[in-house]
Order: C-alpha cells, then sequence, then structure tokens
C-alpha cells in the first residue's frame, strides 16, 4: 500500500500536551497489565500504539475515557490532573473522543437519526447542530445512506458514522480503538486518509491502536510499542522498524515497511 502520510512531525518538544499519562500501573487480580507507562498525546500529532494481544492497549484507552482507573499513577487533561474524573466530564470538559473497536452507534436507527439522537445532547442550538450534521454526512461521503437503519450499513460506512459521532462535540482529542479491523484495502486507505486530513484541519490529538502494523505506520506521526506490561520502544515508524526491541518483541526480523 502506498504511504498516505506524506510528511511527519518528529518532534513535539514545544507541543502542548493534551493527554499525559505518568507512571500508569494496572493489574486485574494478580495479573499485571500495565507498569510504569508513560506517555503524551500532544495536539497536532497523530500516535500510534501497537503490541500483541493482552498487552492493555484498549486498556490505555478506558484509562483515558475513564471507564478504568488505575491502580497508581495519573491521568492529565492540559495538566490537570483528571485521574478521578467521571467519564462525562472527560467528555465535555477536556474534550475527548472516542471510537470504539465494536458498536458505537444505535443499531436499529438510521444513521440521520444516530447523529440528532448524539448531536441533541451535545450542541444546544438547533441551526447550529443541523449544519454540524450536514457537515459530517458531506464530509464522509454518507449523504446515499442517511436513511439506512446502522445495523444495515457496510464496515466501512459505520466506521465512518461512530467517527462522525466522536466529532460532533468537536473532540480536542480522538481515540480510535482498532479502527482498520474486518475493513477491505480500499476502505482502510480511505480511513487512513481521513484520519490525516482531520489532523490537518483541526489540529487535533489523535491516538490509534491497531494490529495491522503496516496501516497503522502509514499514517501516524510516532508510535510506541507495548510488551510486557512497558513501553519498550517508541519514535517515528522508521526508527521503529530498526529498533532492536521492537523487532525481538513485535516486528520480528522479516517486518518491512512498503
Amino acid at each position: 500500500m502506498a504511504i498516505i502520510k506524506k510528511f511527519r512531525i518528529k518532534s513535539f518538544k514545544k507541543s502542548k500536551a493534551l493527554v499525559s499519562l505518568k507512571k500508569i500501573s494496572l493489574s486485574f487480580g494478580k495479573r499485571r497489565v500495565l507498569e510504569d507507562v508513560s506517555f503524551n498525546i500532544n495536539e497536532g500529532e497523530i500516535l500510534g500504539m501497537l503490541g500483541p494481544n493482552g498487552v492493555g492497549k484498549s486498556t490505555i484507552f478506558n484509562l483515558i475515557t475513564g471507564q478504568t482507573k488505575p491502580d497508581s499513577g495519573s491521568i492529565l487533561f492540559n495538566n490537570i490532573n483528571a485521574t478521578n474524573y467521571p467519564i462525562y466530564l472527560r467528555t465535555t470538559k477536556f474534550k475527548i473522543g472516542y471510537v470504539p473497536q465494536y458498536g458505537g452507534y444505535f443499531h436499529d436507527l438510521t444513521l440521520i437519526e444516530n447523529l440528532n439522537a448524539i448531536a441533541e445532547i451535545l450542541i444546544t442550538d438547533p441551526s447550529r447542530r443541523i449544519f454540524k450534521i450536514n457537515d459530517l454526512i458531506s464530509k464522509f461521503e454518507l449523504d446515499a445512506v442517511t436513511n439506512v437503519k446502522a445495523k444495515f450499513l457496510s464496515g466501512g460506512q459505520k466506521k465512518k458514522l461512530v467517527i462522525a459521532l466522536a466529532l460532533l462535540g468537536n473532540p480536542k482529542v480522538l481515540l480510535l480503538d482498532e479502527c482498520f479491523a474486518a475493513l477491505d484495502v480500499l476502505t482502510i486507505k480511505m480511513l487512513q486518509q481521513l484520519i490525516v486530513n482531520l489532523q490537518a484541519e483541526r489540529n487535533i490529538g489523535i491516538c490509534i491502536c491497531d494490529h495491522q502494523a503496516r496501516d497503522l505506520l502509514s499514517c501516524v506521526d510516532v508510535a510506541i510499542i507495548l510488551s510486557n506490561c512497558k513501553i519498550i520502544a517508541q519514535g517515528t515508524p522508521s526508527e521503529l522498524i530498526n529498533n532492536d526491541e521492537a523487532k525481538s518483541h513485535y516486528f520480528g526480523e522479516s517486518f518491512k515497511f512498503n
């Protein structure tokens, strides 16, 4: 697949950290999931998370959104300690948008009904609400399926709907969990371009986790690799594929990128 991202931001020393995880540790019973994990999601950055199954990628999203609390460590939004903030406050006050791996929409509502249901909660002004919905439908090229029930949409259309729902609240941070899973090559390419365009147009922080390493590395600026409860490597895609720890724990010696 051709390279989607034509440029990569390699240094964020002067960037604003929208989300910061500081020495996060978490166990489920006797099973350790995360140990002293620290990283930032910066404004205008696309960050990728890679790692084997069960390493804690989706758990990190649950920690950021407030569905799970860490055993130790802190989660900061705009340098404010929000570790104990409830889910709704993280969404409304700090503008965190989340696209789950599965679901995220009302199955028996049409596409337009889904957008209206969420927009009525997030956007009080009726005229602005209508404009926002129409703008997202146009941007994601969903005009032809506005009156189709969500359960009958294609995989790519469902994913675009869930991303559109997450964007209704004008998030400053967008979390995408396994967004390329079970999609065909053309749909993946479309989503990659959509993600890169969101970065350019809105300057938001985006964090993607996925098992499809090549697809993820095609559209991120930097990425982290998780293994054995810790971050074992981080850097640009070219830096990661040449990193000995990354090769040993995740990519293997034969992995090639483009």
